[in-house]
């Protein structure tokens, strides 16, 4: 599964090879409640087709009208603004007085989208520096703290999964979290030594590693910016991958299986070189409590409680409604 960004640049490199006008917008800056972050892309053909978001659908109508009529970067970058009087907000659905600063450039030969392109699905960062005046394209490598930047001069955009997340464990919820992280920009890396397992692994743009799981996550060297995630059940495994993961500076280190496994997790962490603090950081059981049973739903759980603790939201806790038991038709509460 691509993530927007992906499908944005496809479309807009597929349009102009194929005669299209093509435009892409870039969101620059926001002040207020924007519906979309900085960064956010959207693809518009001549004819008004578009790919991705700027706003959650309260601009993109205007937006398709004026790049239809040829009525904004048609022939150079400009910029566009929504959303700064009250009128404009009213008119365009921006919540709470939000404001959207977009950056607009047409698509040509020059733009080197399918370079980029080519660099990002190799999973390489990319920061492309946009001349405002010159349209004028330099492509160099990024780096995972890289921020897009614009001055009113230069768009300094950043392209490629500034993420990563680690998974250990090959199995079915793995094929689910892998695809599901790779729509939110995750570079995926899946670590199984088992041979059943690592030999049955085919999701498309993730990397299968058979090594040992501490030798990989040293390998990997792991920033605020990777996650880390034990999937297997066997201790043997899970554990080596989760020591060294939590000496890290990994943003999230998460473990499945039951309060009493992870219970028992802890006590054997705890007879390594780990702090109280270390092991305290262990999101197990992992994912946000949602009542989850099967593989894709565990999975969301699992990107659920990524995303909030990437985000910075302080995650309540959720109470699970009680077990039942199937009686003549009727669920009852089991004691």
């Amino acid at each position: 599964m691509d993530s927007v960004d992906l499908e944005v640049l496809r479309s807009a490199v597929a349009w102009q090879a194929a005669g299209h006008r093509a435009t892409l917008a870039t969101v620059v800056r926001t002040w207020g409640s924007a519906p979309r972050p900085i960064g956010a892309m959207l693809a518009i053909r001549g004819d008004g087709q578009v790919v991705g978001s700027v706003s959650g659908g309260c601009v993109e109508d205007d937006l398709i009208d004026r790049v239809k009529n040829a009525a904004i970067a048609s022939d150079k970058p400009a910029e566009a603004v929504y959303g700064v009087t009250k009128e404009q907000a009213d008119r365009y659905g921006l919540p709470c007085g939000g404001t959207l600063e977009l950056v607009l450039e047409p698509v040509t030969g020059n733009s080197r989208l399918a370079e980029l392109l080519e660099t990002v699905e190799r999973h390489e960062l990319v920061a492309r520096k946009l001349d405002m005046a010159s349209g004028t394209v330099t492509l160099e490598a990024g780096k995972s703290v890289d921020e897009l930047s614009y001055d009113g001069k230069v768009l300094t955009s950043i392209h490629g999964p500034r993420w990563r997340l680690v998974m250990v464990g090959a199995g079915q919820l793995s094929r689910y979290l892998a695809q599901m992280a790779q729509a939110l920009d995750y570079h995926v890396t899946v670590i199984d030594p088992r041979e059943e397992y690592a030999n049955g692994w085919d999701v498309p743009g993730t990397t299968l590693t058979r090594e040992m799981p501490d030798d990989v996550v040293i390998a990997m060297n792991p920033d605020a910016h990777t996650a880390v995630v034990a999937l297997t059940h066997d201790p043997k495994l899970d554990d080596l991958a989760l020591i060294e993961a939590l000496k890290s500076p990994c943003f999230y280190v998460g473990a499945l299986g039951s309060q009493r496994n992870n219970d028992s997790r802890r006590k054997r962490l705890a007879e390594f070189d780990l702090s109280p603090a270390e092991i305290d950081r262990l999101h197990g059981p992992v994912g946000l409590k949602l009542g989850s049973r099967t593989p894709p739903e565990i999975a969301l759980s699992i990107v659920a409680e990524m995303t909030a603790v990437r985000r910075g939201v302080e995650i309540p806790v959720l109470v699970p409604p009680p077990k039942t038991g199937i009686t003549a038709g009727c669920a009852v509460p089991q004691a």
